[in-house]
């Protein structure tokens, strides 16, 4: 079984429908905390790095093989739980920032929230020097995104995203990186020439895999 910590119910129907298509017979265990997310807003993720293990330890107990954290903005904290907790803790970012090194140098994140940019573009370094490649990332927060988000105006959210990248060009970028799980579907908007990437499937591929080998 895997359990998939999320700090958005929106994420449940995401995951659920990815693994249907992809790894039908997993099982998924849901576990939502949208405070998480609102007091690492605030003050930043290490203040709510208590409650994370705690959350993880109840999930591991429960019978959980590997668990899955599909937000960037506590994902580093709950990924170094993992010693903790007794079993393998993913964050859904860390494939599609390797993949993002793999494709080229300059890469551009795009997110919706201020308090993702920093662990994702601390992630794609981690990745680069990993691979012993040199990249410089560039962060566009895209302006009143969250706040559509924030009132279930999803479609409005997504096409603000897919607008971002859009004015993201071949000139300026190799690559794009939605920082987000739930602006994956903006994807499916974009016209742009750059590549651009998303965490959900590549995340949840490295999760179910771990899950097996538990």
């Amino acid at each position: 079984m895997l359990a998939l910590l999320h700090t958005s119910p929106v994420h449940v129907p995401v995951f659920d429908a990815l693994r249907d298509d992809t790894h039908p017979g997993l099982e998924l265990r849901h576990h939502v905390d949208e405070e998480l997310l609102s007091r690492a807003r605030e003050h930043g993720p290490d203040a709510v790095a208590d409650d994370i293990r705690g959350v993880l330890a109840r999930v591991a107990a429960g019978g959980a093989r590997a668990v899955l954290c599909t937000c960037s903005t506590i994902g580093a904290v709950a990924e170094a739980a993992g010693s903790v907790v007794g079993v393998p803790v993913l964050r859904v970012d860390r494939p599609m920032a390797a993949a993002a090194v793999a494709a080229g140098a300059r890469i551009v994140v795009l997110a919706t929230v201020e308090s993702t940019i920093a662990p994702t573009t601390e992630l794609i370094e981690e990745e680069a020097g990993r691979a012993g490649r040199c990249v410089t990332v560039r962060a566009v927060l895209v302006p009143g995104a969250f706040e559509r988000f924030a009132v279930g105006d999803g479609e409005g959210y997504v096409r603000l995203v897919a607008g971002a990248a859009d004015a993201v060009s071949g000139v300026d970028a190799d690559v794009i990186v939605l920082a987000q799980a739930s602006m994956a579907p903006a994807r499916e908007l974009t016209i742009t020439s750059v590549p651009v990437l998303a965490s959900p499937g590549l995340g949840l591929a490295a999760a179910a895999w771990a899950a097996s080998q538990g």
